[in-house]
């Protein structure tokens, strides 16, 4: 029977104590992680979120009623001890950070029984992932977990520190806002008092905080809950959270510097690793050139290679129609795998394929310097030297090749690049490799739609420089955009905002939007921008993905406590779910009944 903490008040959680509190009588609390009775006296691991700590229970210290209680503790049961800290009798646990100690119980009092968990608390848990989300009370008891949601708060709060101290102000956003189709779905929320009439869940805070700096506010921050209607994957959840930051009367060296510092106190505070600054950079064209990605991986090299010069003359018709077409030919040198095997060899044509392209040519250079190919034969020696001296091939390599439009050639090779890495294991985990990517195309062709659509926000500044072309050429704009990359994986990204009208009603036009439609959706900051508005510029991160890559995990999943699965569901509430007839009404919506019958 569970008992009351009776006056009962915790001293110290589990790992506060230490060899410098022997002597002293405390109370502890915690989760019974483990409890072994080995006749007359029993030993148990308790659990908080600071770690395990052990305890001994023998009758002559707790008497009669409280030993026979510790005779039935079971894993789970919450309790709460008052013993005396003692240098460990047995074995010392040099994995434990309380391994040199333990508690000698005097008083033991049982706050909450527990049944059999559906599952072990421990780290690094085998259980399938569905069962442990259903559980997910349970599942967060876990040390990993916690010890990912305790760096999450620190990073929350050192982030909070450092922007207050550069002047940021701490300003919140309205969760229920206008719907203003620009992108991803959003998520509608209907109003009961104006029927008919929905407001958006906001995908990010970004025209409330462009208005902020309309109002003179200078710099604004938020760590704030955004949500977008889009399919899952394992960086991305439906609800998610950004630390969103504006500057006012800032450019892209204003931006950059204040998050470079940000990140590097974050790091050297939370993981004790020194980033090196300025952290650096390369333009979105150099990116897609050498790594075929706008977030590509530093952490190894098979580089791109485009040898669509070496080769627009040779006798391989593939190649030179290729090029003579607009198209490149593109390589990737993969180091010491010239034996790889058929079998994985096709393997990897299939996968081009599920990356885009047509297919997959490869030659691999002999022992003898001899070369194995699926296309060697269409080629002179000395073309086939020349393209493999332009591979930088020696003896042992595979060198493997894209023949496509260059867009194409470069994700697939991109792709096929990173799933290479991770199959030879080329990739250092302990690495943490930051790169500001910059020099985005402003715009990008929309086939579905037939038209220019922005590549980051109708609100990012062209380059002045390329401002005369948004009317000959606009796919060749570039913009005063910038995405901060870790390893692969896009953190943050941001822009310089138009603030010019002018410039502002030309990039809604090259977006196919008539003046009253761009009035229509985003009327409220066209109308702010006629009443003085300062440059401004800004960036958010994917507070996320950030923390997932910081504790080295491989989804968001285990860095939110209570995260949604693919289909935008969560197991442990059964939500998204149906509600009262009485409730719709109320709100004049009625659900299709071929939806009903499903």
């Amino acid at each position: 029977m569970a008992e009351s903490m009776k006056g009962l008040k915790r001293s110290h959680r589990c790992t506060e104590l230490s060899s410098a509190n022997i002597g002293e009588t405390v109370t502890v609390m915690g989760w019974v992680h483990k409890s072994r009775n080995k006749g007359g006296i029993i030993f148990v691991d308790l659990r908080d979120r600071t770690g395990l700590l052990q305890i001994i229970f023998e009758e002559e210290d707790t008497g009669a009623e409280d030993f026979s209680k510790a005779e039935k503790l079971k894993s789970e049961y919450v309790i709460a001890v008052v013993g005396k800290v003692e240098k460990r009798s047995g074995a010392v646990n040099p994995n434990l950070k309380t391994g040199d100690i333990e508690i000698r119980a005097s008083q033991l009092r049982i706050l909450s029984e527990s049944e059999t968990p559906p599952f072990p608390v421990e780290e690094n848990s085998k259980t399938k992932e569905e069962l442990r989300l259903k559980y997910r009370y349970i599942d967060l008891r876990r040390p990993d977990l916690q010890r990912n949601l305790i760096m999450r708060s620190k990073v929350a709060n050192i982030t909070r520190q450092f922007l207050s101290e550069e002047g940021f102000l701490e300003i919140e956003t309205p969760m229920l806002t206008k719907s203003t189709p620009e992108g991803a779905r959003d998520y509608l929320v209907p109003s009961r008092v104006h029927q008919g009439n929905f407001y958006a869940l906001p995908q990010s805070p970004q025209l409330f905080k462009q208005l902020l700096m309309c109002s003179g506010y200078d710099r604004y921050f938020q760590i704030v809950k955004c949500f977008r209607d889009e399919d899952l994957r394992a960086d991305r959840q439906p609800e998610f959270t950004q630390i969103d930051l504006e500057l006012s009367f800032a450019d892209i060296e204003d931006v950059i510097d204040v998050n470079e510092r940000l990140l590097h106190r974050i790091f050297k505070e939370v993981l004790d690793i020194e980033i090196e600054l300025p952290i650096k950079r390369m333009t979105y064209e150099e990116a897609m050139d050498r790594y075929g990605s706008d977030k590509p991986d530093t952490r190894f090299g098979m580089e791109l290679v485009n040898v669509s010069e070496v080769v627009k003359d040779c006798s391989f018709t593939v190649f030179t129609d290729t090029v003579a077409n607009g198209g490149s030919v593109r390589g990737i040198n993969v180091k010491g795998q010239g034996a790889m095997s058929r079998k994985k060899i096709d393997k990897l044509v299939d996968l081009s394929k599920d990356f885009g392209a047509k297919g997959l040519a490869y030659l691999s250079i002999n022992e003898d310097g001899t070369y194995k190919s699926s296309f060697a034969k269409f080629m002179t020696e000395e073309e086939l030297k020349a393209l493999v001296d332009a591979m930088d091939g020696q003896v042992g390599d595979l060198l493997l090749f894209v023949a496509d439009k260059s867009e194409v050639a470069c994700e697939a090779l991109g792709s096929l690049r990173l799933e290479l890495a991770n199959q030879l294991d080329l990739i250092n985990k302990d690495d943490f490799n930051f790169l500001w990517v910059t020099d985005f195309p402003l715009l990008e062709y929309s086939e579905e739609q037939d038209r220019y659509v922005a590549k980051h926000h109708p609100f990012t500044m062209p380059a002045e420089e390329d401002l005369h072309l948004l009317d000959t050429d606009p796919g060749k704009v570039r913009s005063k955009a910038y995405d901060i990359v870790l390893n692969g994986t896009e953190i943050g990204g941001g822009s310089v905002r138009i603030y010019q009208s002018d410039v502002q009603e030309k990039m809604f036009e090259v977006l196919g939007f008539s003046k009253e439609d761009a009035y229509e959706r985003f009327g409220f900051l066209l109308n702010a921008f006629k009443y003085g508005v300062p440059p401004h510029a800004g960036l958010a991160y994917g507070l996320d993905r950030l923390i997932m890559l910081m504790a080295k995990e491989d989804s968001i999943r285990d860095v939110i406590a209570f995260p949604k699965v693919k289909d935008a569901s969560c197991l442990m509430t059964d939500a998204p779910n149906t509600v009262d007839v009485k409730q719709l009404d109320e709100l004049a919506i009625s659900i299709k009944k071929d939806l009903d019958k499903e």
